[in-house]
């Protein structure tokens, strides 16, 4: 491999293992929120006990993430200086704003709510948490705002004597089309997330008969915030699906593999055939439902491969506008195939949990676990097509990727910090997975001498 071979391998691997941290950070927060909320408002001990246990979880992952974001920033003055000086002007307005006032909010609250416990008046502790959420909150957005940028670059101009992206408006790249339809399906998919998080714990305690009375009101919270999330991210979903036909055209074309323009066009659920779906043996197919997806119309024209190859071509000259189809096409159906799996185990749990019954089948203990996974994989497989989808391109119809890449740096150095980095994060993902273990394991803290007085502070737990 060349040094552009590995520069994408490692970008690609250090953001997918930060992302895996990203949405049940700000899933989690949210519901810890929630939780510690019902406890102010119902003075009921178990919500107390619930916040501290998934508030000592949530600050595991928080950690974790924070620590592989960091190296997300040096990746584009090391491996990609070319891209950043070509973009710095415009990508460096919404990461900046997001380390001087989301993270600088999420990080003083953090510390706020995590020190507080016995220091603050309850009502003024309950702010903290909230103020962290929407810290990371807002975190989302700018980091979205900037990547929708890169998918649809809005609110600039090429400077012709210095050949550099300018910005001209912060406003218009803020309310990008694009931002504006990703940030929801983002923080829907994060509540799914989190949702399922809770869930898959709680039914693990609940249908082992250990803290029944803690965990069902936890189990049913996180079922229905996964259903309803579930909802939120079809919503989102078909609404994006259309405006990345119109920006994107060739991302829609390379997610089924269709070659020729079709109206109306069909949805192929499993395909057999060459890997880049240009023959096809056998596939498994619904009508209409892409050109829906596409253009909101069943009976919609979708382009297809070769005519926006042929269009690109006479826009921005000689070249390859293709994606890697096999990888476009895939990730984008487990992407689908995984949410939707989330959604069925929680409309099974709220079943189950009717009437005031608590599921006790190790069947469904068995699934509520496995189904943690599943939000986990649906969003790496989403940001795995909406990145790779848009290649050759790493600004659309600006700067292609080979364009990005710092001259200076040889394989030999990439080779050295793609390892380490691989290694490190394994090790990492090993410690992570094993505090997450070894503390849902302990279950919730014993229950804390309530006070007499609303507002005054509450004995503390110990970390």
């Amino acid at each position: 491999m060349n040094a552009l071979d590995l520069a994408r391998w490692q970008f690609g691997i250090t953001t997918v293992y930060h992302f895996v941290f990203v949405p049940l950070s700000i899933g989690l927060t949210a519901l810890v929120a929630v939780m510690q909320t019902m406890w102010r408002i119902r003075r009921d001990d178990r919500y107390l006990r619930l916040t501290r246990f998934f508030g000592k979880l949530m600050l595991i992952n928080f950690a974790i993430g924070v620590v592989t974001g960091i190296v997300q920033e040096f990746q584009f003055g090391m491996n990609w200086s070319d891209y950043s000086r070509f973009v710095g002007d415009v990508f460096g307005a919404p990461l900046a704003m997001e380390g001087l006032l989301a993270f600088f909010l999420e990080s003083t609250f953090l510390g706020l709510w995590i020190f507080g416990w016995d220091r603050l008046r309850p009502s003024l502790h309950l702010a903290c948490i909230w103020l962290l959420a929407l810290g990371t909150t807002l975190s989302a957005y700018f980091i979205l705002a900037a990547n929708s940028w890169m998918q649809h670059p809005v609110g600039y101009r090429i400077n012709p004597d210095t050949d550099r992206a300018e910005l001209t408006s912060i406003w218009k790249v803020l309310t990008n089309v694009t931002t504006l339809v990703t940030f929801p399906h983002v923080l829907f998919g994060a509540l799914i997330t989190a949702g399922m998080f809770v869930a898959g714990i709680s039914a693990w305690y609940v249908a082992g008969r250990r803290d029944t009375e803690v965990f069902r009101p936890a189990l049913r919270l996180g079922l229905a915030v996964t259903l309803l999330a579930s909802a939120g991210v079809m919503v989102s979903g078909d609404l994006q699906a259309r405006v990345m036909t119109e920006q994107q055209p060739m991302k829609m074309a390379a997610a089924e593999a269709l070659y020729e323009t079709s109206a109306p066009a069909s949805f192929s659920i499993f395909t057999i055939g060459s890997l880049d779906g240009r023959a096809e043996l056998w596939s498994l197919r619904v009508p209409h439902v892409l050109s829906f997806m596409a253009t909101g119309s069943p009976d919609g024209t979708v382009e297809g491969i070769n005519d926006v190859q042929r269009a690109y071509e006479a826009q921005y000259g000689p070249g390859s506008y293709i994606p890697v189809v096999p990888i476009t096409y895939w990730s984008f159906r487990l992407m689908i195939g995984f949410g939707v799996l989330a959604g069925l185990v929680a409309v099974w749990g709220l079943w189950l949990t009717r009437g005031g019954r608590s599921p006790q089948g190790r069947w469904f203990r068995r699934a509520a676990l496995a189904a943690i996974a599943t939000p986990f994989l649906a969003n790496t497989m989403g940001w795995i097509f909406t990145e790779m989808g848009r290649q050759p391109w790493v600004v659309h119809g600006v700067l292609q990727t080979r364009d990005g890449v710092s001259p200076t740096v040889g394989s030999g150095s990439v080779v050295i910090s793609l390892t380490v980095f691989t290694l490190l994060y394994g090790v990492l993902a090993v410690v992570a997975g094993a505090l997450m273990v070894r503390y849902a394991r302990q279950g919730p803290p014993p229950a804390a001498q309530q006070t007499a007085e609303a507002d005054e502070p509450v004995p503390s737990f110990t970390y």
